[in-house]
């Protein structure tokens, strides 16, 4: 029933313009489209949606992660910007510099990814792979 449907991520916001500037000013991201209550950004091949919300992110797992070619970069940029890298140590896993590499993991081509993470201005937890070929 659902394979052959569109598959987006939402995500909530305790103050929407207070993430509207958080995805603009550290993401480079701006909405397609705005409606009361709600932003819808798309990215190369997905979409994603911050919606207001009275509760939170629980900020336990990663809720959204983008697919980058160099992580590196990608972090430095992000680092430049003003967006703090977690640092994890947690079931073999352990970034260094802010970075891991993890055996395995999603996505599916090569053998695993290198990743790194980060919060937006309202918990959530997102992350950025690079996959190991």
């Amino acid at each position: 029933m659902l394979k052959n449907s569109n598959v987006a991520t939402r995500l909530p916001a305790k103050d929407l313009q207070r993430a509207r500037r958080f995805y603009a000013e550290k993401l480079g991201l701006e909405p397609v489209e705005e409606r009361s209550g709600g932003l819808l950004y798309r990215c190369r091949s997905g979409k994603f949606a911050l919606f207001e919300s009275a509760g939170a992110a629980s900020g336990t797992h990663t809720q959204m992660a983008w697919e980058v070619e160099d992580i590196e970069v990608a972090v430095a940029e992000l680092r430049r910007r003003g967006v703090v890298i977690e640092e994890v140590d947690v079931l073999g896993m352990r970034t260094v510099n802010g970075i891991a590499e993890v055996e395995g993991n999603y996505p599916s081509v090569g053998i695993g990814e290198r990743g790194a993470w980060f919060r937006d201005s309202e918990g959530n937890l997102l992350g950025i792979g690079q996959p190991i070929r």
